[in-house]
């Protein structure tokens, strides 16, 4: 699989993007996890990637969306995102993802991609605004990699995205992009209407035929003002996402990512470990993406790094929730959230002004923590790396002797582990 991989990224990428993922995001990538290491052995949180939601505006209006795209477009300007990344690359980090809404609606993105000559950038899009000029541009500054968001086939896609021929004009974008040999890769926030489509081997053969260098599976996340319960998937399902990503790593040509479990299978939260954290379009600093709620800006006075390091809300947050779950608390335990939230009279981060209520309604379901069913990394490449740069660093050496949601559910919802035997 590995020589496979690699011979296929190194005769399809351009160069100077191979080179500069190479350095930007792998080397000095592992550097900055070894400096948070290093710093939060001193108790000393400040995460080697952040996500900055960079506006709210977006040319789609998928299900479950948590995002304001249906309000005035707010966004973070180019000086205010140079102030930002600046500081965190004076601290040692070197990686930062872009999100939205849709990113390339920012109409001074590829001046920040190209001005930040010495940072690397991950592009959460849906591709439909990758033009020949745009992934040239992209080419040339070689310091990004767009990761196209893909839900489903053609009626799929039409339905979860609220516009039509959505899937075409997405490939169309995905075939630029891997035209102009850009790193490319494809998301999917795995859900009831497309495991069945996305999640078999006929479609990682696919990605692969059509040169995709990545894909990222993750779970879909029922919250927001437009959330699907409906779509959410089940505990059997959640496992056998997980299965069918270790046997994929271990057999196909093509890299795959995922966030949530370290090299022997045990469920993390991102940002529980500290390793990550949200800025949403209005310069808040969140906990992460999902939990729109911040006491912090990062017009703060004091700058992004103390704002962070300083913050007691992020740190209740991480060391709450680490005593909790090793899953996602927005899912598992709204009612922590809801808790913390108001403990720290953080404030609602949405333009809408509804996180609460919406928080309110939620109900508990299982996320990424599944007692009883932890699935190991099966190829060597991905145990050594999550081994050194992606475990929990620690942070759950506290948990509690809680009872994990998979316990306290019917009789369907027992771990496969039993259900098997």
């Amino acid at each position: 699989m590995l020589p496979r991989l690699a011979m296929r990224v190194l005769r399809s990428t351009d160069p100077k993007a191979l080179w500069k993922f190479s350095w930007l995001f792998g080397f000095k990538g592992m550097l900055s996890v070894q400096r948070f290491k290093r710093r939060a052995q001193q108790g000393v949180y400040f995460p080697p990637f952040l996500y900055l939601s960079i506006l709210n505006s977006c040319n789609l209006r998928c299900q479950g969306c948590w995002v304001d795209v249906e309000s005035p477009r707010e966004s973070i300007e180019l000086e205010r995102l140079h102030r930002l990344i600046n500081e965190a690359k004076s601290h040692g980090n070197s990686f930062f993802g872009l999100l939205g809404g849709e990113p390339f609606m920012h109409p001074q993105l590829l001046d920040l991609v190209e001005q930040q000559s010495d940072a690397y950038f991950q592009i959460f899009t849906n591709g439909q605004l990758i033009t020949d000029k745009v992934a040239d541009r992209l080419r040339r500054a070689g310091n990004a990699t767009p990761l196209i968001s893909i839900e489903g086939r053609e009626v799929v896609s039409d339905q979860r995205r609220g516009k039509k021929d959505v899937f075409a004009r997405t490939l169309r974008g995905l075939d630029t992009a891997i035209r102009h040999r850009l790193l490319t890769g494809v998301a999917t926030s795995v859900c009831q209407s497309n495991i069945r489509d996305l999640l078999n081997e006929s479609w990682i053969d696919e990605l692969i035929d059509r040169g995709v260098h990545y894909v990222w599976f993750h779970s879909y996340r029922p919250v927001g003002p437009m959330m699907n319960e409906d779509l959410g998937l089940s505990r059997e399902q959640l496992v056998e996402t997980r299965q069918f990503i270790t046997e994929m790593r271990a057999k196909k040509p093509i890299g795959i990512v995922d966030a949530y479990y370290d090299h022997d299978g045990q469920a993390l939260c991102p940002m529980a470990t500290g390793i990550s954290h949200h800025v949403n379009p209005k310069g808040g600093v969140e906990p992460c993406p999902i939990i729109q709620f911040a006491n912090e800006s990062i017009d703060d006075d004091r700058g992004i790094y103390r704002t962070l390091t300083e913050s007691s809300f992020l740190k209740d947050f991480r060391e709450t929730t680490a005593r909790e779950t090793r899953g996602c608390v927005m899912l598992e335990r709204p009612d922590l959230v809801e808790g913390l939230v108001k403990k720290h009279a953080a404030g609602d981060g949405t333009i809408r002004q509804t996180a609460m209520q919406e928080l309110q309604a939620m109900k508990p379901r299982h996320s990424q923590w599944l007692p009883g069913d932890e699935i190991p990394e099966k190829h060597w490449m991905y145990r050594w790396a999550k081994r050194f740069f992606y475990t929990d660093f620690g942070a759950y050496n506290r948990l509690e002797k809680v009872k994990p949601l998979s316990d306290t559910v019917g009789q369907d919802e027992k771990p496969l582990s039993t259900l098997h035997s």
